[in-house]
């Protein structure tokens, strides 16, 4: 398996700043992996969000994570500000494949790169639909 090339804030359309919490940082003095995919989930909902994409309390249509991986380049820790870079590697017609950078502070190069998968899915019935037009709008502002 060969290793993922390390990313940097220009592979990246759109950005939310994270700050780490005390309770991030595990028994090694660095934040745990877990922690990451919450990042990842909380970059990619906060630009649907602000993009008027999504409507996390009403709206039809909602995403389900359907598969995710992180690779690590290297530690962050409490009190670092996490820097999201999220951009969108794929646009299906139900799905998304989004691509997300944690940036440490001021440091040009990724400290992890992951991905997920969204495949949206009518809130009711939860079988996939295809992308409504707002979303699909804002999914391709940040298509690289």
């Amino acid at each position: 398996m060969s290793r993922p090339q390390r990313p940097v804030r220009s592979d990246y359309a759109a950005f939310t700043t994270i700050s780490t919490r005390w309770s991030d940082n595990d028994i090694y003095g660095h934040v745990n992996n877990s922690v990451y995919y919450f990042w990842f989930d909380t970059a990619v909902n906060e630009y649907l969000i602000r993009a008027g994409a999504l409507d996390i309390h009403a709206g039809d249509t909602i995403g389900l994570v359907v598969e995710t991986g992180c690779a690590y380049f290297a530690p962050t820790a409490f009190p670092d500000i996490i820097h999201a870079g999220v951009r969108v590697d794929h646009v299906g017609t139900s799905s998304v494949r989004y691509g997300v950078g944690l940036f440490a502070n001021d440091d040009a190069d990724a400290a992890a790169a992951g991905h997920f998968t969204h495949v949206y899915v009518g809130r009711e019935s939860r079988r996939p639909v295809p992308l409504p037009y707002g979303l699909r709008t804002a999914l391709e502002a940040i298509r690289r």
